[in-house]
C-alpha cells in the first residue's frame, strides 16, 4: 500500500490512515490491541475495496502502528475519538464497521455515535468488555492500584501490557451486561479455537444487541486471528454482503 496520510487532531495528535475514493457505503477497519492497519485483514480489505471501487478507510490509532505517541495513553474512549474523527473528516455517507478482537469493542460505542450511518457491522473475534473477563482477580487488583500488568505475547517477543488507564477507562465501557442500542445488520466471526476470545463472547454480544438481525459463525480449527486464506476469504464475503 502508499505510505499513509496523517490526520490532525485538534490537541496536535497525527493518526496514520489510508482512504480510497469509491462507491459506499464505506468500509471501516478498525484493528485490535496492539494491531495496526498493517495486518492481513485490513490489507485483504482495503484491496478487495480497491479492485470493486468500493471506498475504504483504514487507520492506526495513536501509539500504534505508524500513528506517533505513546501506546500507554491509549484508551477506548480515545481511540474511539480518533476513528469519529477520521470518519467525520474523511466519510460523508453510510459506512460497514469492521473489527477485530478489541477493534470489535471498539466497534460498538462508535456504531451507537454515528446511528443511522452505519448500514452494517462485521466483529471478527470480538472481545468487548475483556477488561473484565481478560484478567484474574490479582491481575484486576493490581490495575486497580495503578500498576502496569505484562503477560505473554503468543505473537511477538515483547509481552503485551495492559495500562492501568486503559483496563479503567474499560471498565467503564462495559457493555455485556445490558442491552447494546445498535439496530443495524450484525455478523460475528469467531474461531472455535481462539485460545484469547472465548467463543461464548460472540454469543453474549448477539444476545445483546437490540438489532434482529445478528448471525455468528463460528469456524471449525479458526484461531484468535482468523488470518487463513479461508478465513479472509470469508470475511470479504461477510463485508460484501453488508455493503
Amino acid at each position: 500500500m502508499d505510505r499513509p496520510h496523517f490526520h490532525e487532531m485538534p490537541d496536535g495528535r497525527q493518526i496514520a490512515y489510508r482512504h480510497v475514493a469509491g462507491s459506499g457505503p464505506a468500509v471501516v477497519f478498525l484493528p485490535g490491541y496492539m494491531s495496526d492497519m498493517a495486518g492481513s485483514k485490513a490489507t485483504a480489505l482495503f484491496d478487495w475495496a480497491t479492485a470493486a471501487g468500493r471506498e475504504c478507510l483504514l487507520l492506526d490509532y495513536s501509539g500504534c502502528g505508524e500513528s506517533p505517541g505513546a501506546f500507554a495513553e491509549g484508551t477506548l474512549s480515545r481511540w474511539r475519538e480518533e476513528v469519529l474523527a477520521l470518519i467525520g473528516g474523511h466519510i460523508a455517507g453510510p459506512l460497514v464497521l469492521v473489527g477485530s478482537s478489541m477493534g470489535g469493542w471498539l466497534s460498538l460505542p462508535v456504531a451507537r455515535a454515528l446511528g443511522s450511518r452505519v448500514a452494517g457491522l462485521a466483529g471478527i473475534a470480538a472481545a468487548p468488555d475483556f477488561t473484565e473477563w481478560g484478567y484474574d482477580a490479582d491481575q484486576q487488583e493490581r490495575l486497580a492500584r495503578g500498576e502496569t500488568v505484562f503477560e505473554p505475547n503468543a505473537y511477538g517477543p515483547e509481552p503485551t501490557p495492559t495500562h492501568p488507564g486503559f483496563w479503567q477507562d474499560g471498565q467503564a465501557q462495559r457493555v455485556l451486561g445490558g442491552e447494546i442500542a445498535i439496530d443495524c445488520p450484525v455478523r460475528l466471526l469467531h474461531g472455535q479455537d481462539d485460545a484469547d476470545v472465548p467463543p461464548e463472547i460472540s454469543l453474549r454480544l448477539a444476545r445483546a444487541l437490540r438489532s434482529p438481525d445478528v448471525q455468528v459463525t463460528l469456524v471449525k480449527h479458526g484461531d484468535h486471528r482468523l488470518s487463513r486464506e479461508g478465513d479472509i476469504a470469508l470475511l470479504l464475503r461477510t463485508v460484501a454482503t453488508l455493503a
